[in-house]
């Protein structure tokens, strides 16, 4: 601050000369660019010429270089310009200031700012790069999904590849599949691909459904050649004939393959106990996740209700689940998360009243998960005040009391308000008549079609149909992650078949059945990548292979 105000005390000396026209150019050579300040020549000292703020500073008399540098900041000056070599030598040494103290910091300071600022620089470009690189990315797919590529129409000289259902099997197998060498059909109830591990979530709202679908016309659309989508039921197949049998909204209609997957999933099994379909809801599509939600919020309400009694507010808020499988589990613990930490804040009045069972006909639940987590399992349940009635079987479902027969074969009357039936699959009607047409020491079990290596099922005469995910009954448990790997298996495999055509027509010309060419393609094999299961209370666990049990929080 001394030295600004010497500075400028210096320069208010030669102020009325610098006010008269053209008295700057009559000015000392160091006084001129601050008389061109002070009188608005030029607007700050930023503008400045280096060569003059260079002059200014070699003239000055009796002004350090450290003092000189301050006055120009204070005016303004950026920190960037320097004084030349004489400066240092006018000012008593390059590296001493008016009191002997070294200034080589100063420079040092600033070179290090300098590169700093250059490094800033260069990262501003490369991030600003890439956000150019990134949208204009986005557009291109954004783009792409509105507007899709052209497709080519049916070749009919090529086979045919008739899908059935839109399950993680067939739709695996529909993503893969080359549309380059087959016509494709797919016949499905469903218009969209489910992701079925989410269903107990959307019964509580933590996610909605829609996050959970995938239109398959979106998938068939980007193929490269044209997919026929029949949005029906597939009520008949053929395999002799080669022609399957769809019923839609308004006619029946035949359509002929060279090729069938079925793939169309199995059925919640009910073992004919009587009113379960009646009464009970399932958690397999997702109209039942849709009727579950319904449910749950009618109970809370009517147990809200004015004037109800404590033993209908008792049944109301008195939650079943049925089975102890991954299914039943997972949503039990959704429905407790729900029920204890969200409706307790918007039902004060019947909070605490809640109430699950989770009732399991075999001794434990997860029967497939190691002995470890399924102690876990039942102990955080237990922590949870979810009941467990473990040997209990269900014997007959009313509309508001399902009766069981508990672990000491007693009858039981257990009230509910919402029973879900989270059980074995069976197979669905089609398979099973499917089944039936076929050799009966061949096609010998309940839940589903015996396929062999290939996934061909057994007992069709030219092995033109194959079954995958739960409607196949395979050495492998019936899980989303099996079913994707088949369909994934089915996409290779066909496009190695389309390699050998001409091989088959050879093997046909010298009377050889030309589906014996399969034997020479790869077999479906299956790594197991483990399990998970949620149990509640943002814990849950996995069963890894390797017998590496986990439980995470």
């Amino acid at each position: 601050m001394a030295t600004t105000a010497l500075l400028l005390r210096h320069s208010r000396a030669h102020a009325h000369a610098c006010t008269r026209p053209g008295a700057s150019a009559s000015a000392p050579l160091h006084l001129r660019p601050l008389c061109a300040v002070a009188v608005g020549t030029i607007p700050t000292a930023t503008r400045l010429r280096k060569a003059d703020v260079t002059a200014t500073v070699t003239t000055a008399p009796r002004v350090p270089v450290a003092a000189d540098r301050t006055a120009l900041a204070g005016l303004g000056v950026p920190g960037s310009f320097r004084p030349s070599s004489s400066s240092s030598a006018a000012g008593g040494g390059a590296g001493t200031d008016s009191n002997g103290g070294r200034t080589g910091g100063s420079s040092s300071s600033d070179s290090t700012f300098r590169r700093s600022l250059r490094g800033l620089r260069t990262t501003g470009r490369v991030v600003g790069a890439l956000a150019v690189i990134g949208l204009a990315y986005f557009g291109v797919e954004v783009y792409l999904s509105r507007y899709p590529p052209t497709q080519f129409e049916w070749d009919h000289s090529k086979k045919t590849i008739a899908i059935l259902g839109t399950g993680w099997g067939s739709t695996s197998l529909i993503k893969d599949l080359d549309t380059d060498n087959y016509n494709v059909v797919v016949v499905s109830p469903r218009s969209y691909f489910l992701f079925t591990p989410l269903l107990p979530s959307c019964t509580v709202g933590t996610i909605e459904l829609r996050s959970l679908m995938q239109p398959i016309r979106y998938l068939t659309r980007f193929k490269s050649r044209e997919v026929l989508f029949v949005e029906g039921n597939c009520t008949d197949i053929d395999p002799v004939g080669k022609t399957i049998t769809v019923e839609g909204p308004v006619s029946v209609q035949k359509l002929k393959y060279d090729y069938l997957v079925v793939g169309v999933g199995a059925e919640n099994a009910t073992f004919g106990i009587k009113g379960v379909r009646e009464h009970a809801c399932f958690l397999k599509e997702a109209w039942d996740a849709r009727k579950i939600r319904t449910q749950v919020a009618d109970c809370l309400e009517s147990a809200a209700f004015p004037g109800q009694t404590e033993a209908e507010v008792e049944r109301l808020l008195h939650m079943v689940v049925v089975g102890g499988g991954p299914t039943g589990i997972e949503y039990a613990a959704e429905l407790h998360d729900f029920l204890s930490d969200d409706i307790v804040r918007w039902y004060p009045q019947i909070a605490g009243k809640f109430k699950i069972t989770l009732i399991e006909a075999l001794p434990h639940v997860l029967p497939a998960f190691s002995k470890e987590l399924i102690e876990y399992t039942e102990k955080q349940f237990a922590e949870n005040k979810v009941t467990i009635l473990n040997n209990t079987m269900v014997k007959e479902v009313r509309q508001k009391e399902v009766l069981v027969f508990n672990k000491n074969k007693e009858l039981e009357s257990i009230p509910y308000g919402l029973l879900v039936w989270a059980t074995g699959n069976t197979a669905r009607p089609l398979v099973a008549d499917l089944m039936k047409k076929l050799p009966a020491d061949i096609q010998n079990l309940r839940r589903g079609l015996v396929t062999d290596d290939w996934l061909v099922v057994k007992g069709v005469p030219d092995r033109s149909i194959y079954a995958v995910g739960d409607a196949s009954a395979t050495k492998w448990a019936p899980t989303a992650q099996v079913a994707s790997r088949q369909g994934t298996f089915l996409a290779d495999h066909f496009a190695r078949l389309h390699a050998l055509r001409p091989e088959q027509d050879r093997m046909a010309a010298d009377g050889v059945p030309p589906e014996a060419v399969l034997d020479k393609l790869p077999q479906f094999s299956y790594k197991h990548l483990g399990s998970l299961a949620y149990i509640g209370s943002e814990k849950a666990i996995a069963d890894l292979p390797g017998n590496v049990d986990r439980v995470h929080h």
